[in-house]
């Protein structure tokens, strides 16, 4: 095997951020890109020179292309053995999944996640560790700085090597092992849930439609819902992966899998309904003509997790992102257990899992998880809530409306704002932050300020420290506006303001969230000058 040298120079942002690199493909396809980040991981991971690579992706377009390219980089780098999925697919929460279960020195992840797929789409690139989980902050900080000062890479001379079929082959003196996507972690969910009580739920005639959203947990949707549980075929829908994702957006919300919203509608709808996004490490639920906020659905996992087999000792704590609603805290002070407030991005509930401190923990951006693996886990959720059903014989609107009644509801929404003049979004945080010193003590729209700050988080684990993760209005009555830029998208800006208060009258519960939040939604648009800052007046998605 030749190994080529090759002289090349930096690109400008190449920076990963909540969840890795992501740009346009057009961007990813330019001569050299790809190989100097990749080559900067390598050069960052010293450990991955005679260990073991897991890869895979959720098989957009130019996730083939990319795969053939890092293995034989892989090779030249000195890694004794690459893991890679049959058809260099792997969902996210499947790469962390095998990751522990061979004791991988880390993964790469091809994928853009939620963002949509194709030619003239995105693209995205990010390394796991040896946990399972992505990169901390400290090993993204330093592949980025590598990436400023890379001045070659290496790149073995060899042919594509064939990724469809299931086997071992060779690169060099480095093995190549195609895996099925699917098995391991199969097995694992085998092992955290009871199947036995799910098909029974099945066999007795409970309905779903899981949406697949063309993207990569169709063929693990099918394995386990329709083969494994004994679902009726066509219970998932859009079950093959496709590279553009069949010209649709692969985020399992509102807007985006409006079909499925649709058809839990109705008196003859379906008992449950699921949807995954692009690299299924997302999660949407639905219960006939009722939407589970996934604020809501981490806090009802977390009150029943004893019901699930894998969980049935009970939870050690749980961890929640700072803009997630604050449901789940309620819990946690009921159970006894802690509860930790975290950045947004999955890396930071790595340290409190590999200590034991939590076992379940969630994002409200569809992202729920355990310590089962080190990311979050689109299907995990939906069979949980499966095992949930199945020992309580309820709708899944009476669970969550029993688990209301018992700890209140928090009111909970999320406007975005998308792609946003990055200049005009900053100078509106910008803005904000100079005042938030002067917030406490005035007024909005009548409701009063009562404290203001920057979220800063201090990892209880290893004391590292994360600042301006976003910044915090604290109201009168519990009530909060949190504002933060997203790191998710590929160009231009995303201000995401989230708007939350608890209701503690059941009376109330019913009330749809942006009539019980109308007050509240208008003081978070006056408040930040979101009309004046980017000439819009309606968030582009409301979730």
């Amino acid at each position: 095997m030749d190994i080529r040298t090759v002289a090349t120079t930096p690109f400008e942002g190449q920076k990963p951020g909540t969840s890795g690199l992501r740009k346009k493909v057009a961007v990813f396809r330019q001569p050299d890109y790809l190989e100097n980040f990749v080559q900067s991981i390598f050069d960052t991971v010293p450990a991955l020179a005679g260990g073991t690579l897991v890869l895979g992706g959720d098989g957009r377009y130019y996730n083939r292309a990319a795969a053939q390219t890092i293995l034989k980089m892989a090779a030249a780098n000195g890694v004794a053995r690459v893991l890679v999925g049959r058809g260099a697919l792997l969902s996210t929460p499947a790469v962390s999944c095998v990751i522990r279960a061979r004791a991988a020195t880390g993964g790469i992840v091809l994928s853009a996640s939620h963002n949509p797929g194709g030619p003239e789409a995105d693209f995205g690139i990010k390394y796991n560790t040896g946990n399972g989980g992505p990169a901390p902050e400290a090993v993204t900080e330093a592949i980025h700085a590598r990436t400023g000062r890379i001045g070659t890479y290496r790149i073995a001379e060899a042919a594509d090597v064939d990724l469809d079929a299931d086997g071992e082959s060779s690169l060099g003196p480095m093995q190549v092992v195609v895996i099925d996507p699917v098995a391991e972690y199969a097995a694992l969910m085998a092992r955290l849930f009871d199947f036995d009580a799910i098909r029974a739920l099945f066999a007795n005639g409970f309905r779903m439609r899981f949406d697949a959203m063309n993207a990569v947990t169709g063929p693990y949707a099918h394995e386990l819902l329709e083969r494994r549980l004994g679902a009726p075929a066509g219970t998932v829908l859009r079950g093959t992966p496709l590279e553009d994702f069949g010209g649709e957006h692969p985020d399992p919300n509102l807007v985006h899998a409006h079909e499925l919203v649709a058809a839990l509608s109705g008196p003859d709808a379906p008992d449950f309904g699921a949807a995954s996004d692009g690299d299924g490490d997302r999660n949407m639920i639905l219960g006939r003509d009722f939407y589970v906020t996934p604020s809501d659905s981490l806090a009802v996992l977390a009150a029943n997790a004893t019901l699930i087999p894998g969980y049935r000792q009970g939870l050690a704590g749980v961890a929640r992102s700072m803009p997630t609603s604050m449901a789940v805290d309620r819990v946690a002070e009921a159970l006894g257990i802690e509860c930790h407030e975290t950045p947004t991005g999955w890396k930071f509930f790595g340290n409190l899992l590999d200590a034991g401190r939590i076992t379940f923990c969630g994002e409200e951006s569809f992202g729920t998880g355990s310590d089962h693996v080190r990311e979050k886990d689109g299907l995990w959720a939906v069979l949980a809530w499966l095992n949930v059903l199945a020992v309580r014989r309820e709708s899944v609107a009476d669970i969550v409306r029993a688990h209301w009644a018992r700890y209140g509801r928090n009111f909970y929404t999320r406007h975005d704002y998308e792609g946003l003049d990055t200049r005009a979004a900053d100078a509106l945080m910008s803005a904000l932050r100079t005042r938030l010193d002067s917030l406490p003590g005035t007024t909005v729209d009548g409701l009063a300020i009562e404290a203001a700050d920057d979220f800063a988080y201090t990892d209880p684990v290893d004391g590292s420290v994360s600042r301006a993760q976003g910044v915090r209005v604290r109201l009168a009555g519990g009530a909060r506006i949190v504002y933060r830029l997203s790191g998710t998208g590929t160009e231009g800006a995303t201000l995401r303001v989230y708007i939350e208060r608890a209701e503690p009258d059941r009376d109330r519960h019913g009330l749809d969230p942006q009539v019980a939040l109308a007050d509240l939604i208008a003081a978070a648009g006056r408040l930040a000058g979101i009309e004046s800052h980017t000439g819009r007046s309606t968030a582009d998605v409301i979730t």
